[in-house]
């Protein structure tokens, strides 16, 4: 059964890496990259508030898309705004958002030292000391409320967290079958 998984956190969390990770575990879902869409929605971003909710609009639009038509996705994405990450709650049935806690000092010491940034700009906390709007400095990094798994990065690794997000799907899988089963008996969830 198709799903979406929205990684959301900060710069340097650890999102691409978990990503990457589930993927190894669930070999049939691809990655959507925002780092990457970006570059063909947006070739010299400026990062304004404008052209952000644009891009978000896409990537949850087209996360939304190829869930219809029966593709797992995971999402790669900070997605700083709690309403982007509800539009995909909203419009994908099959959502689960996956919270990658870490603390700023951590994720800018780890921007600093990745080789594979993934498709992402380099130096952007350099960059955010010199007043680009980066998330979780200049821009607000808004934290879920009631994410479907809160991960602390700082303690667990990339596979532990994949492991966790592979439960969770399988535990959601389970429940939809038991809901879908019971729903055509007409007695409810189990």
């Amino acid at each position: 059964m198709p799903c979406v998984i929205w990684i959301t956190g900060l710069p340097g969390s650890g999102k691409s890496t978990v990503a990457l990770a589930v993927k190894n575990l669930m070999p049939h879902a691809e990655i959507l990259r925002m780092d990457e869409l970006r570059k063909f929605v947006t070739p010299e971003p400026t990062y304004s508030d404008n052209e952000r909710e644009c891009v978000y609009r896409a990537l949850v639009y087209t996360a939304k898309t190829l869930y219809e038509l029966g593709h797992t996705i995971i999402i790669d994405a900070t997605g700083n705004k709690k309403s982007w990450r509800e539009l995909a709650r909203n419009l994908i049935p099959d959502f689960c958002e996956i919270y990658l806690k870490c603390p700023l000092e951590l994720c800018i010491e780890r921007e600093k030292m990745r080789s594979n940034t993934h498709g992402a700009p380099r130096n952007i906390y350099k960059k955010a000391k010199a007043g680009a709007p980066v998330p979780g400095m200049q821009a607000p990094y808004e934290e879920p409320d009631k994410p479907d798994l809160l991960i602390d990065t700082e303690k667990e690794s990339p596979e532990e967290a994949a492991a966790k997000i592979l439960l969770l799907i399988m535990n959601n899988e389970k429940d939809h079958q038991n809901f879908s089963i019971d729903k055509k008996q007409g007695f409810g969830k189990l």
